[in-house]
């Protein structure tokens, strides 16, 4: 078992490898600029020790905290948009 901080190494080094700049720019750019906000990451960071404490390899565990990941930040956006709110971790 790892460390927190290494375990959130592991998935910030797999989340930068990932590319949201896909077409249309529309859709993509946004979701490109919430998930390099930064932040803890904790649930990823959860998913993967949990994988890893019942034997799994975290390297498989990473699409899924990633989905963990890009859902935690849809429901932030989500709530922003309801509370009308014009700013996200203070950037607009």
């Amino acid at each position: 078992m790892q460390t927190v901080s290494q375990y959130q190494e592991s998935f910030l080094s797999f989340l930068e490898a990932q590319a949201f700049t896909k077409e249309p720019q529309n859709l993509y750019a946004p979701i490109d600029y919430i998930m390099k906000l930064g932040g803890k990451r904790l649930r990823p960071v959860l998913a993967l020790m949990g994988c890893d404490a019942y034997g799994g390899g975290i390297q498989e565990a990473m699409p899924v905290a990633t989905a963990i990941e890009i859902f935690h930040n849809f429901s932030l956006v989500h709530d922003d948009i309801m509370d009308d709110a014009p700013l996200r971790r203070g950037a607009v």
